[in-house]
C-alpha cells in the first residue's frame, strides 16, 4: 500500500487511521466534509493531503481516491440518520473503489452480532441482529462482500481516544476534564470493552497491508475487559479527580427518548451496556501476532491530554 484514502477523517477512528498511515510513510488523502477540523488535526502532517468533500457526491469522491490503493471506511453518521445514509454510503464507496481498482477496510462496530451467549465472540459467530442498527450494519457488510471489491471488515468494541468524540465515553471524559460531575452511560458493574483508537487503527492498518486478510471478518478487541467502577478509579488516579460520576440507566434513556430521537435511537443499543458482546482477538493472533496494547492507564491520559489541550483551544478561541 502506497496511497490510501480515510473517509471520515475527522472523526475519532478516522484520525487515528490518517496518524498511523502517514507515520508508515504512507500517502494519506484525509477526507471529510469540515476543511476546518481537517486543517486543524492535519495540517502540520506530513503525507497527508486534505480533501474537502461530501461522501454522496461521486465525482468528488473519485477525484480524492485517485491512484489510492485502499480505502478506509471510517465515517459515522448520527443514530438518526443511520436508515437514510449508511447503505447510500457503502454503495458508492464501492462503486468509486470498483473504478479504481481499490480495495475497502471498513471500521465496524458490534452491532450486527445482536445477542451474544458465549463469553467471547469469534468472527466464525452467527450474526443474527435484532436491532435496527444492526441490521444496517449487517447489510452494509453483505453490500461489501457480496460487490467484487476486495473488502476488510473490522469489527471493534466501544472506542475511546483523542478526538474520539462521537462515543459512549466522550462525555464522561469531557466533565472529568471540566471537574464537574459526570455521567457513565450503564451498568457500573458491568465489564465491558473499551478499545483505544490507535491501538484499532494500528491492527486495522497492519491488516490493511497484508494480501490474504481480504474479504474475511476480523476482530480487534480491547487489552481487556473493565467495568466502569475501574474507569473511575483510573481517572481519579490520573486526574485527582473527586467529583460524583451518576449512573445513567436504560430506564433514563427511555425517558429522555421521548424528547430525543437520538436518545430514541440510543434506547434500543442499551442491551449492550448489559449483555456486552466480547470479542475474541485469537485471530488476528494467529494470523498476524501480537494485537496492540494500549493500558487503560496510558489511553485514558493520552485521551485526557488531548480533551485538555481542545478545551484551552476553545477558550482561547481558536
Amino acid at each position: 500500500m502506497k496511497k490510501a484514502l480515510v473517509v471520515g477523517a475527522s472523526g475519532g477512528m478516522g484520525y487515528a487511521l490518517v496518524n498511523e498511515l502517514a507515520a508508515r510513510g504512507i500517502q494519506v488523502v484525509a477526507f471529510s466534509r469540515g476543511k476546518e477540523k481537517l486543517v486543524a488535526l492535519f495540517q502540520h502532517q506530513p503525507n497527508v493531503t486534505i480533501y474537502t468533500g461530501d461522501v454522496f457526491n461521486e465525482e468528488q469522491l473519485r477525484k480524492a481516491s485517485h491512484g489510492v490503493d485502499v480505502i478506509f471506511h471510517a465515517i459515522s453518521f448520527p443514530y438518526q440518520e443511520w436508515e437514510d445514509k449508511h447503505i447510500r454510503c457503502i454503495n458508492i464507496l464501492i462503486k468509486v473503489a470498483q473504478a479504481q481498482q481499490a480495495k475497502i477496510a471498513l471500521v465496524d462496530n458490534i452491532y450486527a452480532y445482536g445477542r451474544q451467549s458465549t463469553n467471547l465472540v469469534t468472527e466464525e459467530a452467527r450474526k443474527i441482529p435484532h436491532t435496527k442498527k444492526g441490521k444496517i450494519r449487517l447489510a452494509m457488510e453483505n453490500n461489501l462482500m457480496e460487490s467484487s471489491v476486495p473488502s476488510l471488515i473490522v469489527h471493534l468494541p466501544d472506542l475511546y481516544g483523542p478526538n474520539a468524540e462521537n462515543t459512549i465515553l466522550h462525555g464522561t471524559l469531557k466533565s472529568v476534564v471540566k471537574d464537574k460531575k459526570a455521567n457513565y452511560v450503564g451498568n457500573m458493574q458491568v465489564a465491558r470493552e473499551f478499545l483505544y483508537t490507535f491501538d484499532g487503527a494500528k491492527a486495522m492498518v497492519e491488516l490493511a497491508l497484508q494480501s490474504d486478510t481480504y474479504n474475511q471478518n476480523w476482530h480487534v478487541p480491547a487489552v481487556h475487559t473493565v467495568t466502569g467502577e475501574q474507569l473511575v478509579t483510573i481517572l481519579r488516579d490520573i486526574t485527582g479527580y473527586k467529583r460524583e460520576v451518576r449512573t445513567v440507566s436504560k430506564a433514563m434513556i427511555g425517558l429522555l427518548a421521548i424528547f430525543s430521537p437520538f436518545m430514541k435511537e440510543m434506547k434500543e443499543m442499551m442491551y449492550l451496556t448489559e449483555q456486552p458482546v466480547i470479542l475474541s482477538g485469537e485471530k488476528y493472533e494467529k494470523a498476524i501476532g501480537t494485537l496492540p496494547q494500549t493500558s487503560y492507564k496510558e489511553g485514558l491520559h493520552e485521551t485526557l491530554v488531548w480533551l485538555k489541550k481542545r478545551e484551552q483551544e476553545q477558550i482561547n478561541g481558536h
